[in-house]
């Protein structure tokens, strides 16, 4: 069985870990911090019951899936005979540009080197390496196990070779992979988040709205259709003639909106307060961790629900 190699075991590691094993990999782990992979495994076995009663664990058992499962003591170790490696530092260039180096140096030539970022560029911390053409950014939603996009992104020396394998394996353990053909800051899902985030501060900034007004505006507005449809497909069954009728019909009144949504709002400035107190109203600090819990169940919910209705509908 192919290995595959977790290069930091927190919270996006732990659930690439379940991704992998889940299609059937074994899977190596190993953290820094002393006693990191082994926590995470623990953190898996937890979470593999409730993926087992929805159906997510592709007919495995749980005690096959942490079967698969090893903790490493050194980063030579993890990456010892791994044929794809994920790496999941924390967004520090100067310490990726380091880990990379020792990545590099220890990997095997054939080994992909992916790294989950969602903010730096893989040209910034792949440049200096000598195996630099295997390396690229495989950057989930979190956690990789519930929601199925990966954006897979290439700095300028990238290898087709090495994008068509990052691309297969993700297809072969169940992601759908989102084939960039070049790199830019944010990547894809981040910028369409960062845009939606920016009109969200501007409206509560500028009174229009409370915080969990814009929330109930997506929860239960915009959501129930994006949870199965993108953005194109949307407003192509908006209009009697498609996406052309549709442009043709609004794009004036976008684009009168445009202007308005060029004002930079600080984020931390004091429409912050407005939010943080709205939000802290609606769930104390104290209880965050279990609301991520919750949320985590509504994802297993929401997955086995669009699993079960692609294999009525054949898709």
């Amino acid at each position: 069985m192919a290995k595959i190699a977790i290069v930091g075991s927190g919270f996006i590691g732990r659930a690439w870990a379940i991704t992998f094993a889940r299609g059937g990999y074994d899977v190596a782990l190993w953290d820094p911090v002393e006693g990191a992979a082994e926590a995470a495994i623990t953190y898996i076995g937890d979470v593999l019951g409730d993926l087992e009663a929805n159906d997510l664990l592709n007919g495995h058992a749980p005690a096959a899936i942490l079967a698969r499962l090893t903790p490493c003591a050194t980063l030579a170790q993890v990456l010892d005979g791994a044929s794809y490696a994920q790496e999941n530092a924390p967004e520090r260039l100067k310490l990726k540009q380091a880990l990379w180096s020792e990545m590099d140096a220890a990997a095997s030539p054939g080994t992909i080197l992916a790294s989950s970022t969602s903010a730096l560029l893989p040209s910034r911390f792949t440049e200096h390496l000598e195996g630099r053409g295997r390396c690229l950014v495989a950057h989930p939603i979190n956690p990789p196990y519930l929601i199925r996009a990966v954006e897979v992104v290439p700095s300028p020396w990238t290898s087709p070779e090495a994008m068509e394998r990052t691309g297969a394996l993700m297809r072969e353990v169940g992601q759908l992979p989102i084939m960039m053909t070049g790199e830019i800051d944010g990547f894809i899902m981040n910028r369409l988040q960062g845009a939606l985030l920016e009109e969200a501060f501007r409206l509560v900034a500028g009174g229009h709205a409370s915080a969990e007004d814009v929330d109930i505006g997506i929860r239960e507005g915009l959501a129930a259709r994006w949870a199965f449809m993108g953005p194109f497909e949307t407003i192509d069954l908006n209009a009697p003639g498609g996406v052309r009728d549709y442009a043709q019909r609004y794009q004036g009144m976008f684009a009168n909106m445009s202007s308005q949504m060029l004002a930079r709002v600080d984020w931390d400035g004091p429409v912050m307060d407005r939010v943080e107190a709205d939000r802290r109203a609606r769930l104390p600090e104290s209880g965050l961790v279990d609301r991520q819990k919750w949320r985590d169940r509504r994802l297993m919910a929401l997955a086995a629900h669009k699993r079960a209705q692609e294999k009525e509908l054949g898709e």
